[in-house]
């Protein structure tokens, strides 16, 4: 339930048992691919809040985990995946 990025310089965990965030504060995952990130979600029991969307040079979406906490994910179009 652990991550770190391929750099060092990002890492976190994710903690079970808490009640979901409120509304109001989105943390926005910065990823290769929104697409490949969303098959992911779903596969592992969260649910997609907001499809993938374009805003200009960058991909955006947001989804659930299974515990209810919305976050985000990022993705700039330079970094798209194959």
């Amino acid at each position: 339930i652990a991550f770190d990025d391929a750099v060092g310089q990002v890492s976190g965990t994710w903690v079970q048992g808490r009640p979901p965030a409120k509304e109001g504060l989105r943390i926005y995952i910065m990823v290769r691919s929104v697409a490949q990130a969303l098959d992911a979600v779903v596969a592992n029991g969260g649910a997609i809040v907001l499809p993938q969307t374009s805003y200009g040079a960058e991909i955006v979406a947001s989804f659930s985990d299974p515990a209810g906490n919305v976050l985000g994910l990022y993705q700039e179009r330079s970094l798209s995946a194959p």
